[in-house]
């Protein structure tokens, strides 16, 4: 389905907007394969075995576009939703599936409030976006309208302590009054009405994650400590049934 990005206004929605450099970076192999793909890779491993076929796949906050194509392939949905706050990402995210002779749907939305009807998404996938957005409770409740009962959530964020250490505040601008530690935003997502298994978490501790970017383990070969303060999340949450 095409969309005519020339009438497509930015919502009128509080946000804060990306650096050039954090546009640059979206575009990159290293955003592409060590941020993306292996957040899709640990997304996928923690889904339920019993998950049906996803005929509805919806991304929020997709950004350029590097997600869609690979969300196709795994699930090979009958419809492809890509939603973002910025119509120069969504024009861009177009270009690049349309390259690949891929289609999808686009909507200029926020997160806080998805133009979608209840109950219409079979599965959701939300990666780094939550830690851009300035009302949070609405945006996971909305997540939740959206979803069809028995649907799946699948989100993966950076927490607080990423957020707010020196490396990211220097590169890239975000609502920081807003940043949950890692406990929070599983206690959020819980709080909304998700059901989230503990076997459905994990805390990935990612080179990129870190401030010295993983200089002291690959370098210096010193461990980090067993006991800390999470810089990632993982999660598979499921819309109950009733």
């Amino acid at each position: 389905m095409s969309a005519n990005f020339d009438s497509m206004p930015q919502p009128a929605e509080p946000h804060v907007p990306e650096t050039a450099f954090g546009k640059w970076f979206l575009r990159t192999n290293t955003w592409t394969v060590h941020v993306l793909e292996r957040a899709i890779a640990d997304l996928q491993r923690l889904m339920p075995a019993d998950a049906v076929r996803h005929a509805v796949v919806a991304d929020v906050g997709c950004g350029y576009g590097r997600s869609l194509h690979k969300l196709q392939q795994r699930f090979a949905p009958e419809r492809l939703i890509a939603m973002d706050i910025d119509p120069e990402m969504l024009r861009a995210a177009a270009a690049e599936m349309a390259g690949l002779g891929l289609a999808a749907e686009y909507i200029c939305c926020s997160s806080s409030n998805i133009a979608l009807p209840d109950d219409s998404v079979d599965l959701l996938f939300c990666h780094q976006t939550f830690h851009h957005l300035i009302d949070q409770e609405r945006a996971i409740a909305e997540f939740h309208r959206v979803l069809k009962p028995g649907g799946v959530l699948l989100f993966a964020e950076s927490t607080r302590r990423y957020i707010h250490s020196w490396i990211i505040r220097l590169l890239f601008r975000h609502p920081m009054e807003v940043q949950k530690t890692a406990p929070e935003y599983l206690a959020m997502v819980r709080a909304a009405g998700f059901a989230v298994p503990d076997a459905a978490v994990s805390y990935p501790f990612l080179w990129w994650s870190r401030e010295d970017l993983g200089v002291l383990e690959t370098v210096l070969r010193i461990k980090p400590a067993a006991r800390r303060e999470e810089t990632l999340i993982n999660l598979v949450a499921r819309k109950p049934l009733a």
